[in-house]
């Protein structure tokens, strides 16, 4: 594995934060088999990543000293790792950008646009929803709960998709995703969580967090539509033999990464959901196992 791992688990939490340090200046341009599609394709994802975890962050810390939260030393454990974790992916996710803009391909515009977005739909929401009683922190956490939600299922979906997995041909970076993946579903409960000890069970609390969900869905597929189209135009590769193989990867019924997730993406619809429902833990055991954590 090209990274250093220091393991750690300082705060007592059920998952521990691991530091890594991949070199991704040995990353070719065109990582995932060659490709320029599949490669932006995963480029523009990426580029969310950064903006988007430091939200993630900022929205579980500013609710963590709630009354009915702080003194629940279990969940202020996971809360701590979880920052860990994120902080962490944030770190390599910009290491990775860096690579990607070595090579031509303009990701820091990419992740200026996405604080753009964050920060104007959030004060949008806050601003709308101000009149029912909705604020600014409900918005953030509602939101961060949701897409809490597409990263653990994105990621599950890699790790069991053997097609996709077949077309990580460069190891640094098949170990980098690999490693968020595990990540992402170790740590899938936290925010949920603190969502649930701060805004409880009931109708409101669930209209919330679906319609952030479906607000937030749309959001995502329309900014990393727009970015992968961007970073394709810029390379001179928005072409038909991009398309079909971004096609192939994400969006076929048999074997397509986004249409993989449909039905764990749903059940975050049903009354009474919880992460810990869509049960990842065997999975994380072998790819733990295969990664040597």
């Amino acid at each position: 594995m090209n990274a250093k791992v220091n393991i750690t688990n300082r705060v007592g939490a059920s998952f521990p934060v691991r530091r890594m340090n991949f070199d991704f200046d040995i990353v070719p341009e065109y990582w995932m088999n060659g490709s320029a599609g599949l490669t932006h394709f995963m480029t523009a994802l990426s580029a969310l990543f950064p903006a988007g975890e430091k939200f993630f962050i900022d929205s579980v810390r500013a609710v963590r000293q709630h009354p009915a939260i702080k003194d629940n030393e279990a969940l202020q454990k996971e809360i701590s790792a979880f920052i860990g974790q994120e902080a962490m992916h944030t770190h390599e996710h910009v290491s990775f950008n860096a690579s990607a803009q070595k090579y031509g391909h303009d990701v820091d515009t990419l992740d200026r646009y996405t604080d753009k977005v964050i920060q104007t739909t959030r004060k949008f929401m806050a601003k709308v929803g101000k009149p029912v009683g909705i604020t600014q922190e409900m918005v953030d956490l509602t939101a961060t709960t949701a897409l809490e939600h597409f990263t653990a299922t994105i990621a599950s979906e890699l790790l069991r998709n053997p097609h996709i997995q077949a077309l990580m041909t460069d190891q640094t970076m098949a170990t980098m995703w690999a490693w968020h993946a595990i990540e992402e579903n170790e740590h899938k409960a936290v925010a949920y969580d603190v969502f649930e000890g701060v805004f409880g069970r009931g109708y409101k609390a669930y209209a919330l967090r679906t319609g952030s969900l479906t607000i937030a869905m749309v959001i995502l597929f329309i900014t990393q539509s727009y970015f992968l189209a961007r970073l394709l135009k810029q390379d001179k590769q928005l072409n038909l033999k991009s398309l079909k193989e971004i096609y192939a990867y994400a969006y076929s019924p048999s074997k397509g990464i986004i249409t993989g997730m449909g039905k764990e993406m749903l059940a975050y619809f049903k009354p009474g959901f919880h992460p810990n429902d869509l049960d990842t833990v065997g999975l994380l055991t072998t790819w733990k196992a295969k990664l040597g954590f």
